[in-house]
């Protein structure tokens, strides 16, 4: 399987396979409306939600991950890193955070945080080799709106 991809900014145009990624990476939530969560990102930094393409079999182009990333003049975040199963270990997930800590740096962002839910630790090796350390922090949230 071919390795090139590229990197460029969301479109409204990638919803559906944007959410169909998360849902084949098991990124999706019952309390967390995926539709909403894009629509809310387009609200504010829409430029720290990235996608890359590459081509698929047919010679299309096709979504083959995402970064959501935001900051808040603190501390920089990134959310739904996603490669697609079948695409992993080809560097699209390394060139997706690479590219979200240079815009977050020429932002000014001197630290940035990836959550990583406590089930995931199969993903723990991957941001380690990235630089990532667990932080002796903890957590906490509340929902104010909720989606369903």
């Amino acid at each position: 399987m071919t390795t090139a991809f590229q990197i460029r900014p969301f479109e409204m145009e990638d919803e559906a396979a944007v959410v169909a990624l998360w849902h084949d990476c098991g990124l999706l939530r019952p309390w967390n409306d995926p539709h909403k969560d894009i629509a809310r990102k387009q609200t504010v930094q829409p430029g720290l939600f990235l996608v890359a393409m590459a081509q698929g079999l047919d010679g299309e182009n096709v979504l083959v991950g995402t970064a959501m990333a935001g900051y808040d003049g603190h501390r920089g975040s990134v959310y739904y890193l996603a490669v697609a199963p079948g695409r992993q270990r080809l560097a699209i997930g390394r060139s997706l955070m690479e590219r979200v800590e240079q815009q977050l740096v020429a932002m000014g962002c001197p630290k940035v945080h990836v959550l990583v839910r406590t089930a995931n630790v199969q993903v723990m090796a991957f941001y380690e080799k990235l630089g990532y350390a667990r932080d002796d922090a903890l957590s906490l949230g509340k929902r104010l709106i909720p989606d369903l």
